[in-house]
């Protein structure tokens, strides 16, 4: 069967298909890769496993998916601008059907610089509620002596601990309201630099690696290649999927950390991207920049497994024939 071409409202309704199944699946572990690299001084999540199981103890199962909400409303527009800008560049860098290296990079390149203008606001917004649950596991909870200790007068039945009442809830609204206010529309591009630092290396990481993978083993008659079967397609996804995940998490910590505005006891503010990255080498050592790593990894992998699964089944196709 040769490889068909879709229209570009098809690939939007795709793209955005593909973000929001794939965020529903994957959300908690993005939610401890963000905990997990904003870790500094105090370690309150030994690893992956360690930080759902407390979050679900400490947050209930509903904890796993803070912030979820700004991503399943963004997730759409980022994905389809960033699956759709790929095709488009892809067709017009082509020359007689054939796509050199160069132009399957620069296609990538492309593609994660478009998707900026979408995923800084959106990391930025839900990076706060991620992050919520870590800032308020490491507030101290008094010990039933100090909770006593300011009583007005001695009884004979001791008081019950008191434990602190809990800051309120971040929102996204809130949020967005305050950095409105006080920082102007620049306060939700907060670390946009670092953002298309990490989004076009993965991108020229991910597309062109795709692009090979699926074409793997398929003939060629003329100009035409065959179609990947479902496996492959699905394979190549996740494959290039978790090994530009794992080149680029560097970048994303330095990005996480830039994006965070509240910072745990003892915990460094960064000036800018060399700043963090000198801050984070000399106090943490080499091997922080891959925090996350697995996580990553995780979340990345089936994001654009599924990504190409909806592709190849033609989602985006059927609702335009349905609603033609």
């Amino acid at each position: 069967m040769a490889e068909k071409k879709v229209s570009l409202p098809a690939k939007l309704i795709n793209g955005g298909v593909a973000g929001l199944v794939g965020v529903t699946c994957v959300f908690p572990i993005d939610l401890a890769k963000t905990r997990l690299q904003n870790q500094q001084g105090v370690q309150v999540y030994k690893g992956l496993l360690d930080c759902l199981s407390k979050t679900v103890r400490s947050e209930g199962y509903f904890g796993c998916y803070r912030g979820a909400a700004v991503n399943l409303t963004l997730v759409t527009p980022e994905k389809a601008i960033k699956l759709a800008a790929n095709d488009v560049f892809r067709q017009k860098l082509s020359r007689d059907g054939h796509l050199p290296l160069w132009g399957e990079v620069l296609a990538g390149c492309g593609a994660g610089t478009c998707q900026v203008v979408v995923t800084t606001p959106m990391e930025m917004l839900k990076i706060q509620l991620q992050d919520a649950g870590r800032l308020a596991a490491q507030r101290p909870i008094p010990t039933p002596a100090q909770a006593a200790a300011p009583g007005p007068a001695p009884t004979l039945v001791a008081p019950p601990p008191m434990r602190p009442s809990p800051p309120p809830r971040p929102s996204a609204m809130g949020i967005t309201a305050e950095l409105l206010k006080t920082k102007g529309l620049a306060g939700l591009y907060r670390g946009a630099g670092a953002t298309l630092m990490r989004d076009v290396p993965f991108s020229m990481i991910y597309f062109p690696l795709f692009a090979n993978l699926n074409a793997l083993g398929r003939e060629k008659v003329g100009d035409v290649q065959a179609r990947a079967p479902f496996w492959q397609s699905f394979m190549a996804g996740c494959g290039a999927g978790s090994v530009a995940a794992v080149a680029v998490t560097p970048l994303d910590v330095i990005k996480t950390r830039l994006q965070t505005l509240q910072k745990g006891a003892g915990e460094d503010t960064y000036k800018g991207i060399v700043d963090c990255t000198q801050r984070i080498m000399m106090r943490e050592g080499p091997s922080a920049f891959l925090k996350g790593a697995t996580c990553r990894a995780l979340v990345i992998a089936p994001l654009f497994g599924i990504a190409q699964g909806v592709y190849f089944l033609g989602v985006g196709e059927t609702l335009l024939g349905l609603l033609g």
